[in-house]
């Protein structure tokens, strides 16, 4: 089998609650994503998408990804799209970095995969562990009050993790974590993402402050150094998200006791085989993940549940939902939240059909 085609599509993604906002002033209100489509000679069609959360995140944005995928795709043309790690070796060689550029190409090869084995995408990444698996919900940076409604609001559809969007002004952010936390159940959990927003000093300010309240601090600084100072310094479980973006950060972080729980984001790490990668080696140092990825509509939701699935449940700290944050659906078969909980399809491949009439005319086509 040979990939004979690649093609880009551009979908924007508006946000039901009209926009999310994090530290720093950070805002979206509509995501631009990209989806491909890797066509083969056998007839098979595999999907991918890839949606950075703006360009001030990571360093990743949109247009970037568009153009990454038709600077990479003509050295593609001609390779076989089920052999996953020769292919990424060949993408690492055709493009050096930007690993956000190469996830939604590998995502569609994985749905290739799938495809031509009869396999839902889950099993090839390791088998399926339970019927389905918890999902936490972001809370959008607002006023103390009104974040810790936001807790009632989503428990209600059965969410029973809740990561608040903090890393503002430390005093506003102390009464946030109070707020929230008084809202809290039973069985519920409660994470505190500053987004890389604070300095070390209103870190360590913060951290102390809530001494009392059963809360995980995750990412509080721009710096791996700045996290692990304030790691050291904190009774808090500990999350890493935006400094682990490889095999070497995960292990130096492992080593240096740097974090209880770490977020593996598939994009960030350029795919589902990489990513796969990054969420085995978590489980033989028996390290927590939360499984997920920058932004997405239905397929990297799609690809997202899969992965998840996939993971050992002891292991899965939790996964997340983005197609229900948006009010666009591009795709037929994407998983879809039920009381909190989402489930891979059971479907060959990612079990997902795109809806061209959504996507409209592609933006890029290389090959033919």
């Amino acid at each position: 089998m040979k990939i004979t085609r690649i093609l880009a599509y551009r979908v924007e993604l508006p946000l039901h609650e009209g926009s999310y906002k994090w530290s720093g002033g950070k805002s979206v209100s509509v995501f631009d994503s990209t989806v491909v489509a890797v066509e083969t000679d056998a007839g098979v069609t595999g999907y991918g998408e890839v949606c950075p959360l703006g360009p001030f995140y990571l360093p990743a944005y949109a247009t970037g990804a568009r153009t990454g995928i038709a600077e990479l795709a003509p050295h593609l043309i001609g390779e076989d799209p089920t052999q996953l790690s020769k292919l990424n070796r060949r993408m690492d060689a055709a493009l050096l970095g930007h690993p956000y550029v190469k996830s939604a190409i590998d995502m569609a090869c994985w749905d290739i995969l799938g495809k031509v084995t009869g396999q839902p995408v889950c099993m090839l990444l390791g088998g399926r562990y339970g019927d389905d698996f918890g999902l936490y919900r972001a809370i959008s940076q607002e006023a103390p009050a009104a974040m810790a409604a936001r807790v009632h609001e989503y428990r209600s559809a059965g969410y029973r993790r809740f990561q608040l969007k903090v890393g503002g002004d430390p005093g506003e952010d102390i009464e946030r974590i109070r707020a929230a936390a008084a809202e809290l159940q039973p069985g519920d959990r409660l994470i505190a993402d500053a987004n890389t927003g604070w300095l070390m000093h209103d870190a360590l300010r913060v951290v102390r402050a809530v001494r009392d309240i059963d809360v995980y601090i995750e990412q509080p600084c721009r710096t791996y150094e700045e996290c692990l100072t304030v790691r050291q310094h904190c009774d808090h479980p500990f999350v890493l998200d935006e400094n682990v973006d490889g095999l070497d950060m995960l292990l130096r972080g492992h080593a240096d006791r740097a974090m209880d729980v770490v977020n593996i984001k598939i994009s960030k790490f350029g795919g589902l085989t990489k990513a796969r990668q990054a969420r085995d080696l978590c489980v033989s140092l028996g390290l927590a993940m939360t499984i997920e990825d920058s932004w997405g509509g239905d397929i990297v939701t799609a690809a997202i549940a899969h992965l998840a699935h996939s993971t050992p449940s002891e292991f899965l700290f939790t996964s997340t939902d983005f197609n229900s944050y948006v009010t666009v659906s591009f795709a037929s078969g994407a998983p879809q939240r039920k009381h909190g909980r989402l489930a891979a399809s059971l479907q060959p491949g990612l079990g997902v059909t795109p809806k061209l009439d959504v996507l409209g005319r592609p933006l890029i086509e290389i090959g033919g």
